[in-house]
């Protein structure tokens, strides 16, 4: 591959480029949280120009409306702001907070949507993102042993709280450039980096994983994919690990679809599977109750909050859920009800109707992904993609940290652009439009 296909050859990819080169620093000066949604309403508002104001062009030369997937996730998440409207009305919430919660959804559920549409409209070439991470990957390897060495050296577990929280989050740890933290109990050092706890950069290290392996330098493959996985495993996120099993193999098996090997393998295995089943279930169930017991304490801590976020979800608020989070009581250490899981906290937050605001586009983005994806690379990436915001559901809160992931909702959408199952887009596309 050319250099010059990996330069930026449009705003919208000198953005995104410099956005992701910029994280390290970013975190430093605590403008990740702010950046992060900055860009995808940028983005959004570049893509509305080229839809319907660009100068100079005729409708003919305008780039093709958003698929029906995209239009999905757009309807979806506009319904996310008007359920929590009715949320704070149902419950009397007061102006004040129903500003602050419409800021909230700007900043967090909002994303899901404007990513993916700016890229389904916008020529941004997935390899500006690919090179981007793998660049990012190599001023991690060199920071890290910093991050590594902290603890053992004396230096403070937190540099400092960026002033920039003033323009407010759900907490300093937005904000905060801190080097790493104390497992409570273990007593063991466990680093987050740049994400606002560690579970969470064992998410981004995932997604930096799948978007490095697509690089076509080997080099430079090499060293985003080495990066990743450190992250994931300094991390100590036990899904983190999961996600990287399950995903691959998925994807290798999805890329294969097309072949009769695969099929001629794949009947004995489901054969065996039949006559083992029994066992096979068993010993999920001793990997399960080894995952739980891993961190006993913070498994029952997510438990007792999803118990709590059910009960009251159908006792108090079925529909439309409770408009606002709220901490839970001393068994879950005054924890956020519904935070660690985003079904329980759209339950509770945001009842039946915002559960179905996700589900809806998120089930159709894999299902229209995975039947592109036996023919496409960039669909079958995107097709990951979707898996790791899929099992990242069940243990975070996937608005919170939209703005952290989004490179991973660009190439989606990339991916969800109309045209043909295995279509992708060119650099000669990328070249002539939104200069």
């Amino acid at each position: 591959m050319a250099a010059s296909a990996n330069h930026p050859q449009n705003l919208a990819e000198r953005l995104i480029s410099l956005t992701i080169q910029s994280t390290w620093l970013l975190w430093l000066i605590g403008g990740l949280y702010i950046v992060g949604p900055v860009l995808g309403w940028v983005l959004a508002m570049l893509a509305v120009q080229e839809l319907y104001v660009a100068p100079g062009k005729t409708e003919a030369e305008r780039p093709p409306k958003p698929g029906w997937v995209i239009r999905l996730w757009l309807w979806g998440m506009l319904a996310m702001l008007v359920v929590l409207w009715i949320g704070h009305s149902n419950f009397e919430l007061g102006a004040a907070k129903t500003i602050k919660s419409s800021i909230g959804w700007a900043k967090g559920w909002a994303l899901l949507a404007l990513f993916p549409f700016a890229a389904s409209v916008l020529s941004i070439r997935p390899e500006i993102i690919y090179r981007a991470v793998c660049k990012l990957g190599m001023q991690t390897l060199i920071v890290l042993p910093v991050f590594v060495l902290a603890p053992f050296i004396g230096l403070p577990d937190t540099l400092w709280v960026s002033p920039l929280q003033i323009v407010g989050g759900s907490g300093p740890e937005y904000f905060a450039a801190i080097l790493y933290t104390i497992e409570p109990g273990a007593g063991t050092p466990r680093w987050q980096f740049f994400a606002p706890w560690s579970p969470a950069a064992g998410m981004i290290a995932v997604v930096f994983v799948l978007l490095s392996a697509q690089e076509k330098e080997i080099g430079w493959k090499s060293v985003g994919i080495i990066a990743g996985l450190a992250l994931a495993i300094l991390s100590q996120s036990r899904l983190a690990l999961v996600a990287l099993i399950v995903v691959f193999p998925v994807l290798f098996a999805l890329g294969r679809t097309r072949s009769p090997v695969v099929w001629m393998i794949a009947a004995p295995v489901v054969l065996l599977a039949g006559f083992f089943g029994p066992t096979l279930i068993e010993f999920a169930d001793q990997l399960m109750s080894d995952f739980r017991g891993a961190r006993a304490d913070s498994s029952r801590v997510r438990e007792a909050l999803g118990r709590i976020a059910v009960e009251r979800w159908s006792n108090e608020a079925p529909w439309f859920g409770h408009g606002v989070v709220e901490n839970g009581p001393h068994m879950v250490e005054y924890m956020p009800i519904g935070s660690h899981h985003s079904w329980y906290g759209l339950l509770f937050v945001k009842g039946l109707a915002g559960v179905m605001a996700l589900a809806v586009p998120l089930a159709a983005s894999a299902a229209m992904l995975a039947i592109k994806g036996t023919a496409g690379h960039l669909a079958r990436t995107a097709f990951g993609l979707v898996l790791v915001l899929v099992l990242y559901s069940f243990g975070e809160n996937l608005e919170i940290l939209s703005y952290l992931y989004w490179p991973a909702l660009i190439i989606i959408g990339t991916a969800l652009k109309s045209g043909t199952p295995g279509q992708s887009i060119s650099s000669e596309e990328a070249r002539s439009t939104v200069q």
